[in-house]
């Protein structure tokens, strides 16, 4: 009897990896609102699970402070060991996807128009090469962390310079002088133009367009292509964009002279640990295809 209680103690008083989870979270943090949306609870729910933790393991883990919450020297050696086992998380789940089969979900992360306008049409047409996979498409302007399994494939348009990444060129973007049709009949000194905001007034594209204008106003500025596209079609001006984004459309006139030399490279990229997933290396290959098959 005295055997059971003891084993019923000890068990007791061991963490559960959720809350060494929620810990990992919260030592990131310092916050238990940075932590919860990390977490996708309430804070709340943070703030419980810290309670459970400390207390299964007697140790008190942060300080509450105003300011947040401060990891007690006890706590920053913990929060070491926790790093290294969400780290053996992550690699536990690429393995699990390297014994998996075709059927499942996969993760694909990209920029939003390119999903909405290329990637998605693209992979609708070959579906019958991926009936039994699920496609979770994550159309964000942010990089995905892949590393931590936030996608498993991700497709951008600069070469990543994270460490531990596969990358592969799949193929490039081209751009083009675009306005409504009839806009070009006004004279070229007044012509007005349409423009990346200054969060990407450094991409290759806008540079171009900046000694095009050379001096002429941009009259609206937009880190969004389709209000770019929708601005050009309302005849606001000129505006440079992807070919793949104006094909057949009937209210935009091409201003072929001068030619836009820019052609950007589309980069796929995953971590390596998910290579050895049929699924994975299926999806990879059909974007590679699409992106490939529709250069212009």
């Amino acid at each position: 009897m005295q055997k059971n209680t003891g084993q019923q103690a000890a068990k007791a008083a061991s963490p559960q990896w959720d809350d060494i989870r929620y810990f990992h979270e919260l030592a990131k943090a310092g916050s238990l609102s940075g932590a919860a949306r990390a977490l996708g609870v309430e804070h709340s729910t943070v703030a419980r699970r810290m309670d459970v933790l400390e207390a299964a393991l007697g140790v008190r883990l942060f300080d509450r402070l105003s300011t947040g919450w401060c990891l007690t020297p006890e706590g920053e050696t913990l929060a070491t060991q926790a790093e290294r086992l969400d780290q053996e998380a992550q690699a536990f789940s690429r393995a699990a996807l390297g014994v998996a089969s075709l059927k499942g979900t996969v993760r694909i992360s990209a920029p939003p128009v390119l999903v909405g306008q290329w990637l998605v049409p693209g992979l609708a047409a070959l579906r019958q090469q991926w009936q039994h996979i699920n496609l979770d498409m994550i159309g964000e302007t942010r990089d995905a962390n892949l590393a931590r399994g936030e996608a498993d494939l991700a497709i951008r348009m600069s070469r990543p310079n994270a460490p531990g990444l596969v990358a592969r060129s799949v193929g490039h973007i081209s751009y083009g002088l675009f306005a409504k049709r009839g806009y070009c009949r006004k004279p070229e000194s007044e012509w007005e133009f349409l423009a990346y905001d200054d969060s990407l007034a450094q991409v290759p594209q806008q540079q171009w367009l900046n000694k095009v204008a050379d001096g002429r106003p941009f009259i609206f500025r937009s880190n969004d292509l389709l209000a770019l596209l929708n601005a050009a079609r309302a005849g606001l001006g000129l505006a440079v964009l992807p070919y793949f984004l104006v094909r057949g459309d009937k209210t935009l006139e091409h201003i072929t002279s001068p030619a836009c030399p820019v052609k950007r490279q589309v980069w796929l990229v995953m971590h390596p640990g998910v290579r050895r997933s049929p699924r994975v290396r299926l999806m990879a290959d059909l974007l590679a295809n699409v992106v490939g098959s529709a250069q212009c």
